[in-house]
């Protein structure tokens, strides 16, 4: 019996090990951390062999095959002594579209992801098509290939899913931007990053799809480079030659091989030029497996949006709280500050990932009334920043950040957390930070 080994058992692994045991593998997982106790349980129920706080190397490096969790790193040691001696190391979507012919509908990039994946989820949802949720967001597609299978499903792809997929394949491939982000992982080397953001392209035919923005200056050298053998169907903020999606004299346009697609662009429910490239791509992805405009339309009008996205809190005595802790990467926050129409009081700090923090100095000059730097570790900010912002404080909870961006800003003022960086250093997760953020500005 082929031996399969999952390391990481939180929702991918967990799931990966369930459709491994249902297709006869002799399955055990193991997580260096803590596993949760749902996770546990749904181990146990399946009579499924598991640690915790440890790998014992004798149980996997005897592995057949390794189901790898995108959190752990290539450099971890088990990973090394696996690589060593040439045991294959594979993701829970790579492993879990071999026992499926569903249409994938994959989204990626640096920003938006979460957005459109949902967006275009509440797209196919609301017209009857029986899809579903899943990568990044919604629940494990291993679990759901295993349990409750789908006709589409729709898929966020971090990178880091990306690097270990080979011989996976998406229907429809989406690529909305690539700007630096998550660099510590690929030795800070953009090429690498830029590398795996294009494996959702990888074994991809003429039938298929791809969606991209056509605007991104390194998108577009990449596509030169590799020549897509997808049909291609870019989107832009205004009509441009070959485009696909676009808006003209205030109108929303979606021009695939199905017909075309036409709405008011002020009646989309998300806002913002960020938002728009979001329904743009959604809104192709609909309209190329035949969604009727209706649905189409009905949707967009509709959709709420995602939490911790640019996430209306509250206002407090005039001035109002935005929780954007999603953002991770110095662009997210570009596009969030872009978006402001109100002097900015911005909470920004974390875990650093190589941050170049040059693309919003414009935008804080312009907009920002003060910094508000919540972090163990500010001194880079400090660095950038200082000179440049009149009012600039330091913080080490989000209370405290939350009560001193409350005191700088005045009526009128937006107080927008928009991190730039990673939560580990303070906190669980950034739902873990934005959920913080949204309750201590409800009790000011």
């Amino acid at each position: 019996m082929e031996r399969i080994v999952i390391l990481g058992a939180g929702e991918s692994g967990t799931g990966a090990a369930i459709l491994a045991k249902a297709k006869g593998f002799d399955v055990f997982v193991s997580d260096l951390s803590t596993i949760k106790p749902k996770y546990k349980a749904m181990l146990d129920a399946h009579d499924i062999r598991w640690e915790e706080q440890q790998h014992t190397e004798a149980d996997i490096l005897c592995a057949d095959e390794i189901i790898k969790s995108p959190g752990i790193p290539d450099k971890a040691p088990i990973i090394k002594k696996l690589k060593e001696q040439g045991t294959p190391i594979i993701s829970e979507i790579e492993f879990a579209g071999r026992f499926t012919k569903s249409k994938m509908i994959c989204i990626t990039g640096s920003n938006g992801k979460t957005t459109t994946t949902m967006l275009t989820y509440h797209i196919l949802k609301q017209a009857g098509i029986n899809v579903g949720l899943a990568g990044n967001v919604g629940n494990s597609l291993a679990l759901q290939v295993a349990e409750t299978p789908h006709d589409v499903y729709v898929i966020e792809l971090s990178s880091f899913q990306l690097d270990n997929m080979y011989d996976f394949k998406a229907d429809i491939a989406i690529l909305l931007n690539i700007t630096p982000d998550h660099l510590d992982r690929y030795n800070y080397e953009m090429q690498n990053y830029v590398d795996a953001k294009f494996r959702i392209i990888q074994n991809q035919t003429k039938e298929d799809a791809f969606i991209f923005w056509n605007d991104d200056p390194i998108i577009a050298r990449e596509i030169a480079k590799r020549n897509p053998q997808a049909t291609l169907y870019p989107f832009a903020e205004t009509h441009e030659a070959g485009v696909k999606g676009y808006t003209d004299h205030g109108k929303f346009v979606i021009e695939t091989s199905n017909g075309t697609f036409t709405m008011e662009q002020e009646l989309l429910a998300l806002t913002g030029t960020h938002n728009l490239y979001n329904s743009l791509a959604a809104s192709i992805a609909a309209k190329v497996i035949h969604i009727h405009d209706d649905h189409i339309r009905a949707s967009l009008c509709d959709f709420t949006g995602v939490e911790h996205r640019l996430e209306k809190v509250a206002r407090v005595r005039g001035v109002e709280f935005i929780n954007d802790s999603k953002a991770t990467n110095v662009n997210s926050c570009w596009y969030a500050l872009q978006s402001m129409r109100t002097k900015v009081v911005l909470i920004l700090g974390g875990t650093d990932k190589g941050n170049d923090y040059t693309e919003i100095e414009s935008l804080v000059r312009d907009k920002v009334r003060a910094l508000v730097f919540l972090g163990v570790d500010n001194t880079k900010l400090h660095r950038f920043f200082d000179q440049k912002v009149a009012q600039i404080e330091d913080a080490r909870s989000m209370e405290e950040a939350v009560t001193k961006a409350y005191h700088l800003a005045v009526k009128g003022d937006t107080v927008l957390l928009s991190p730039c960086c990673a939560s580990f250093d303070l906190f669980k997760s950034y739902e873990d930070r934005g959920t913080q953020f949204k309750r201590c500005v409800r009790d000011l």
